[in-house]
Order: C-alpha cells, then sequence, then structure tokens
C-alpha cells in the first residue's frame, strides 16, 4: 500500500519591503496637535486677562474722574455776586457808599514785606505770612493789619468798626453785629481806630469796600452786613477764597 505524502503548510506570504503597511500615526503628529491646543488656550486665556485688565481700568479710571470732578467742585469757590436787593435798600437809607473796588490790580500771593497800605483799611496788597485764627470772631481791640489782609486773601468778610466813645457806631450796632460775626462763615468783627474821618463802619472783603456813618441803625447795620457777607465770603471775588476759616 502506497504511503500518502504529507503536504507541508505554506510560509505566510512575505510583504515586499515596499508595500504599504496599516497606517499608524506617528507620535509627532500627536505631540502638535497638543501643542496647538496649549497654545489657542493659552492665548484664549491671555485674551480674557487682557479683557478683564482693560474692565478694571475703565472702572478705576471712571471713578477716579468722578472723585477728581468731586474734589474740583468741592475745592472750587463760589462766585461773588451783587449786593442782594435788601442789603442795598439798608446801604441807601443810612446813607453808606456802594461797593468799591479800591485796586485797579490786586494779585495774592504776595506774603513778602514792606506791608504799607495807602488805604484805611487795607484790602488787598503785601500781608503777613500767617492770617488771622479762626477764633474769635469778635475782637475788642485792633489787630495786625498785615494779618488781616491776609485773611480777607483767604475769602473772609472783616466788619471794622470805629469805637462807640470815638464818633463811632453806637453800642447797640456793635451789639447787633456780634453775632452776625459768630454766625457766618470766614467773617470777623474788629475795632478800627483809624477809619477815614466820615466812617464809622466798614464792611471789608478781598479789593472790596462798603462804608458807612455813624447814624446806620442795628437793623441797617444787619441787613447790609449779612447782604456783603453773602455776596463775597468765601467766594472766588479772593484769590484764595475756599481757605477762610469754615469755607
Amino acid at each position: 500500500m502506497a504511503k500518502t505524502k504529507k503536504k507541508r503548510p505554506r510560509p505566510p506570504a512575505r510583504r515586499a519591503p515596499d508595500a504599504p503597511g496599516p497606517r499608524q500615526e506617528p507620535n509627532v503628529d500627536r505631540r502638535e496637535r497638543k501643542e496647538e491646543a496649549r497654545r489657542a488656550r493659552e492665548a484664549e486665556r491671555r485674551r480674557a486677562a487682557r479683557v478683564s485688565a482693560f474692565r478694571r481700568a475703565m472702572i478705576f479710571g471712571g471713578v477716579g474722574v468722578v472723585v477728581l470732578l468731586g474734589l474740583t467742585f468741592l475745592n472750587r469757590a463760589a462766585s461773588s455776586k451783587p449786593l442782594s436787593p435788601a442789603a442795598q435798600s439798608a446801604a441807601a437809607a443810612a446813607s453808606c457808599s456802594g461797593v468799591v473796588t479800591p485796586a485797579s490790580d490786586a494779585p495774592g500771593g504776595l506774603h513778602d514785606p514792606p506791608y504799607s497800605y495807602s488805604q484805611h483799611p487795607a484790602t488787598s496788597g503785601h500781608h503777613d505770612p500767617t492770617p488771622l485764627p479762626g477764633q474769635p470772631r469778635v475782637y475788642t481791640s485792633p489787630v495786625q493789619e498785615p494779618q488781616a489782609v491776609h485773611s480777607l486773601e483767604h475769602g473772609s468778610v472783616i466788619m471794622y468798626y470805629r469805637l462807640p466813645a470815638e464818633h463811632g457806631i453806637s453800642q447797640e450796632v456793635v451789639n447787633a453785629l456780634g453775632p452776625v460775626a459768630t454766625n457766618n462763615h470766614a467773617t470777623y468783627l474788629i475795632p478800627y481806630p483809624d477809619l477815614p474821618q466820615g466812617t464809622a463802619l466798614a464792611f471789608t472783603a478781598w479789593n472790596k469796600i462798603v462804608t458807612c456813618p455813624s447814624a446806620i441803625t442795628a437793623d441797617q447795620a444787619t441787613t447790609l452786613a449779612q447782604g456783603f457777607i453773602d455776596s463775597f465770603a468765601c467766594t472766588s471775588n479772593a484769590p484764595e477764597g475756599k481757605l477762610g476759616d469754615g469755607c
């Protein structure tokens, strides 16, 4: 009986060296995509940070502008204004002068001597570096005039009067003007023996003056005083009109 010959299994076909195999993505491509994604995330983070910083800058800038405008408004002295009709009527009834501007040019900040004045009482010019203190508001004796002029530069109003014993205003008028001085900002009542002849009472602000005779009554004096204060105290009429006591 003839023997059957066993068939040997065929060896697997060899792929030619240049034949394409299954496509496999190189690691370098994955790394590049990851890097691109990382760069995109970083760019988005930076963009968001810039937007946030811009918003903060706009908010803080807006707040700063508002604060600056507010401070500017608060630090700006109000404009002076004419005497009220009531004050004008009182001045006319008492034979007082109108509002006089003595100097054609009255620059502020002149703190160097000499302190000499051609006008009495002085309402502008070179003056002492130190103004009058905030208190007292009512004096019973004269003050240093260069200090008083400095107070006028700060927006103060000073009511000067000749003493009753020196042919000045009556004690009733003096007593009535005291509360006017104490109840208003930056206002003083001060005796001044050297007022010009015929003047018993003078209302002064920086480079402004109203003079009155001794016959003025208490009602006329207080009405005129309040009108003068409302017109000139703590206003831009003075070079530094917001620096007076209480301005």
